[in-house]
């Protein structure tokens, strides 16, 4: 032991019901030094963001099954978790600036292993 602590990892909340997408999303995030909590919808998201206090960015789909797409999600999200940085991504369209959260970045799919460790990393500062 050197006696440094190692710094807390930024805890992502990954929504994505695409299994493949969100594994290897999942794996380049914690790759890239980050926490991941997987899930599928924004049910279960809410879920997670109610039981958990060290969320610090959401990674959202937009199209996702369930009572709420992404865009809805990351709307709630900016309402109830202010501190929460949020991140959208789709592959079927891209949502005007004005459809987004303050503060919230998009990102189109398909995208490569890097961009959305880059996209959180920015927000975070």
């Amino acid at each position: 032991m050197n006696g440094h602590a190692t710094p807390p990892r930024s805890v992502v909340l990954l929504v994505e019901d695409e299994i493949f997408v969100r594994m290897a999303t999942a794996d380049a995030l914690m790759d890239a030094g980050f926490e991941v909590i997987e899930t599928v919808n924004a049910e279960a998201a809410q879920v997670i963001l109610q039981s958990r206090s060290d969320i610090q960015v959401l990674f959202t789909d937009v199209r996702m099954p369930g009572s709420m797409d992404g865009l809805e999600l990351a709307r709630l999200v900016r309402r109830q978790w202010p501190h929460i940085s949020v991140v959208i991504t789709s592959g079927h369209l891209e949502p005007a600036k004005a459809a987004l959260p303050d503060n919230a970045v998009f990102i189109a799919k398909p995208y490569g292993d890097q961009a959305p460790a880059r996209a959180i990393q920015a927000l975070l500062g």
